[in-house]
């Protein structure tokens, strides 16, 4: 009875607006709603105010008792400063509220406010409320509006303890594109635990995803090929029907994508499967061969099962076997297009019986524009290319021009990177989504890849949080904006020193591209810089290694600075993983900077020993020695290469197991250990060259002592 007294009462309290019925302007007042660095940015929003928050806290007071309204209300209780309604009497409240409702009716008539109905779905309406204490409500005519209304009143909540505030502001907020999702790659090293997949859950709904979309070759645990399946290395139904259910809590559809075409060479090298394929052992089934179809069919029935949503995705990308094998034939005669669009259709009829409307990837079918019209008209293509391009309409129109929905399918870059390159990722991101709700996509597809096998999922967040910003915000997103805004709204650091870490970073990626090389890639972490491709690498790299590493190196101080202002503050940063997995990657780029950069000073001081040691003077026996043990010693640069796999191969266990099961971990390990191995064994037979030098006053040939490798 108490609650709903408390509920009641704040009708009577809410500020009587005069804003203009539906609508809101932009207001210039201080502080504005750019200084607030919400992520995604609101559509409308004015008027901000400053409520102090008490030690109690701030209360959550939901009008509505469905099940669905107490789980935003929960979700919004796990936010430092708020507490449950049933633990205060007054004060601070946030007022959570179904439209219907009779005070709803009554905040919006104050407010002068109303739902277009672009609205419905997702969109929600913030006001303040004028009760004793202050606060806010959040109105929306749907669950998953309140939701996100909520979501956005957890980064309104600034500062801790005393020093607690809660911003106001009065705004109307709805998305511009329907679908907005991410797909995981799951088949290729990295597969989640499932703390991290809730984890992950919670981030991605936080930033107002609603799709969720793991990919799978190998690594689901099918009954109907259970040999491809590695023990511990694949996801089985009880946790795909365990996600489901937590995903549906934070109003995220989970989208399986099992590919049905390529990239399965994980099944056909198995000889139980190999028949299948194109060519044998292979990657690419054969469209022509009885069995591929009911395999398919099979596959994705299970998936039924467990997947309960309206959407599957079947991939069918990068089919680069096709008409190299069994097909060649019907390639030759019918042309590839043809051959591989045909295939798609006859897997379409083949899944009729999922009832589920298929995705498929459209790179192949976009080199056929022509014959893109004789797919099925409820197939769903989803366009995607991965560079930062000035334009993508022609990439969409073949699909969009057929009639077939469309979704965008940018990346996070973090593919073969020691860390994403967020140059490219921000600007192939902010274009694409552009020119997708310009033209008419339906939803974003933003997409994650582990090629390398070593990918840690909590470095990508700074791309995948853009994606789903750009998907919600109407028009172009703006990068400037976003990174001045991601410390703030990911971490709650008020510093800016966080955005300030990423923008150094991004600073080292543009200066490797700069140099001609392609980014900070993780060739250049493995290679030998002793090697002919390392000297080549070197030749581009050691004139630019040292401002490498003081961007790096940067972006490690102004971390450490955040995390030393937050704890002198009495503040939590939030989303410390991925901080940890922000320095692993500041220290990888920073490490192959010093490779290169210890590697020329070992041949320098190799050179030079042998030069002073020519001149027959024995005064200089003591500076050829030095210069011998800077090559190997207790702090020889041999040491230091040896000592950065070593600690970084430490971090790098830590932010693996944090996201990931064991599964895979001793392949990555082994790469760690094996260079850090090698570089030890250098070490040790350079006590060959000091020994003969002190023995002899000669030198053992280079090749002799493994400082030049020939390979």
């Amino acid at each position: 009875m108490r609650l709903r007294l408390f509920v009641s009462s704040l009708v009577f309290a809410c500020v009587a607006g005069s804003v203009p019925a539906g609508s809101l302007a932009q207001s210039s007042g201080a502080p504005g709603c750019a200084e607030l660095h919400l992520v995604p940015a609101p559509r409308e929003c004015k008027d901000v105010t400053v409520q102090p928050v008490s030690k109690d806290g701030i209360a959550v007071v939901v009008a509505d008792t469905s099940e669905e309204d107490k789980l935003a209300e929960h979700d919004l209780e796990q936010t430092p400063g708020i507490v449950k309604a049933a633990q205060r009497k007054d004060g601070v409240a946030i007022l959570l509220a179904r439209s219907g409702s009779a005070i709803a009716k009554e905040v919006l008539a104050h407010s002068n406010l109303t739902f277009d109905p672009a609205m419905h779905d997702e969109g929600y309406i913030i006001v303040p409320l004028r009760q004793k204490g202050g606060g806010l409500a959040v109105i929306a005519e749907t669950p998953t509006g309140l939701f996100y209304g909520a979501q956005t009143v957890k980064q309104l909540v600034r500062g801790s303890g005393k020093d607690a505030v809660l911003l106001v502001p009065t705004m109307r907020d709805w998305p511009a594109m329907s679908h907005r999702g991410l797909s995981d790659d799951w088949s290729r090293g990295p597969l989640p635990n499932m703390e991290f997949l809730k984890r992950e859950i919670r981030t991605l709904a936080a930033y107002k995803y609603n799709i969720f979309s793991p990919y799978f070759e190998h690594t689901f645990a099918y009954a109907s090929t259970p040999a491809a399946a590695f023990p511990g290395g694949a996801m089985t139904p009880d946790e795909a029907k365990e996600l489901v259910a937590y995903a549906a809590q934070y109003h995220i559809t989970i989208i399986p994508e099992q590919e049905a075409f390529g990239h399965l060479h994980h099944v056909l090298k198995f000889e139980t499967y190999s028949h299948l394929g194109e060519t044998p052992h292979g990657a690419v089934l054969a469209p022509g061969d009885a069995g591929t179809l009911p395999q398919i069919g099979e596959w994705f029935a299970e998936l039924a099962k467990v997947f309960p949503g309206p959407y599957a995705h079947i991939g069918a990308d990068e089919t680069f076997e096709l008409g190299l094998g069994r097909t060649r034939a019907d390639v030759q005669q019918q042309g590839l297009g043809k051959v591989y669009l045909d295939f798609l259709g006859k897997i379409h009829d083949e899944l009729k019986p999922t009832g589920k409307q298929l995705l498929f990837w459209g790179d192949v079918a976009e080199n056929s524009p022509e014959l893109v019209g004789t797919l099925p008209k409820d197939m769903i293509a989803v366009s995607w290319h991965y560079d930062a391009a000035p334009s993508f309409e022609k990439n969409l129109e073949p699909f969009l021009k057929s009639g077939l929905e469309t979704w965008v399918a940018p990346g996070v870059n973090n593919w073969n990177r020691v860390y994403p390159n967020n140059n490219e990722a921000l600007g192939n991101i902010r274009a694409f989504v552009r020119d997708g709700q310009k033209m008419g996509a339906k939803g974003m597809l933003n997409t994650v890849w582990n090629d390398d096998g070593d990918a840690i999922f909590d470095e990508n967040w700074f791309g995948v949080v853009f994606g789903g910003a750009a998907a919600w915000q109407p028009g172009e997103s703006s990068e400037a904006v976003y990174t001045a805004s991601f410390g703030q709204a990911f971490h709650g650091d008020p510093t800016g020193k966080i955005s300030q870490a990423h923008e150094a970073l991004m600073a080292a990626h543009a200066l490797m591209r700069k140099a001609d090389l392609y980014d900070a890639q993780n060739g250049y972490f493995w290679v030998d810089p002793f090697s002919a491709e390392g000297k080549q690498v070197a030749a581009k790299l050691l004139p630019v290694a040292a401002e490498l590493r003081l961007d790096a190196e940067k972006a490690m101080t102004l971390l450490a600075e955040a995390r030393a202002a937050a704890k002198q503050d009495g503040r939590k940063l939030e989303n410390e993983e991925a901080l940890d997995a922000l320095e692993l990657g500041a220290r990888r780029i920073d490490f192959i900077g010093l490779k290169f950069q210890a590697a020329d000073d070992c041949e320098k001081a190799y050179a030079e020993a042998q030069k002073l040691a020519a001149t027959g003077d024995k005064t200089k026996w003591d500076e050829v020695a030095t210069l011998l043990e800077t090559v190997s010693s207790n702090n020889g640069r041999m040491q230091d290469i040896r000592d950065g796999y070593a600690l970084i191969g430490n971090l790098y266990k830590d932010a693996w197991l944090r996201d990931n099961r064991p599964y895979w971990l001793a392949v990555n390990e082994a790469r760690f250990d094996s260079a850090a191995q090698l570089w030890s064994t250098r070490g040790n037979q350079w006590e060959m060259v000091l020994s003969v030098w002190w023995d002899t006053h000669k030198f053992v040939p280079p090749a002799d002592a493994s400082l030049l490798v020939t390979n």
